[in-house]
């Protein structure tokens, strides 16, 4: 592979998630977090991943804010359905809006977002038992 294509495929990579120090950070955040945030922050990330980025800054800030809310909504104890609402795609492409020019997500890609809400959602009620 030649050094265009190399730095190519990096450019593409680095526009999707950003820097790679900036993601890394990112991530180590979010295994941070409890068990149950920390599926539905990587179930909302999945979905993210279908939007066109805007560039790798805008994409990075996305998941910084994204890992902040979460912290956040930890912290405070508030309870998933709080965050996302009844409808988690709706959640996610609101909250995509504010950093993406848009993208196609399929059908498949919705389904799982929600599906993977909805066990966080069976797992937080088990832990509040």
């Amino acid at each position: 592979m030649s050094d265009v294509e190399k730095s190519g495929k990096s450019g593409f990579i680095s526009k999707v998630i950003g820097p790679e120090k900036r993601w890394r950070a990112y991530k180590a955040r979010s295994r941070q977090l409890p068990e149950n945030y920390r599926t539905v922050v990587e179930a909302i990330e999945r979905y993210l991943m279908h939007f066109v980025p805007t560039d790798g800054d805008s994409n990075a800030s996305m998941f910084e804010d994204l890992a902040d809310l979460f912290e956040q909504a930890a912290a405070d104890g508030t309870s998933i359905r709080e965050i996302v609402g009844e409808d988690p795609v709706e959640f996610a492409e609101a909250f995509v809006q504010n950093y993406s020019e848009g993208g196609y997500v399929p059908a498949r890609a919705r389904k799982q977002l929600t599906d993977a809400i909805a066990r966080a959602e069976e797992g937080e009620e088990e832990a509040t038992r």
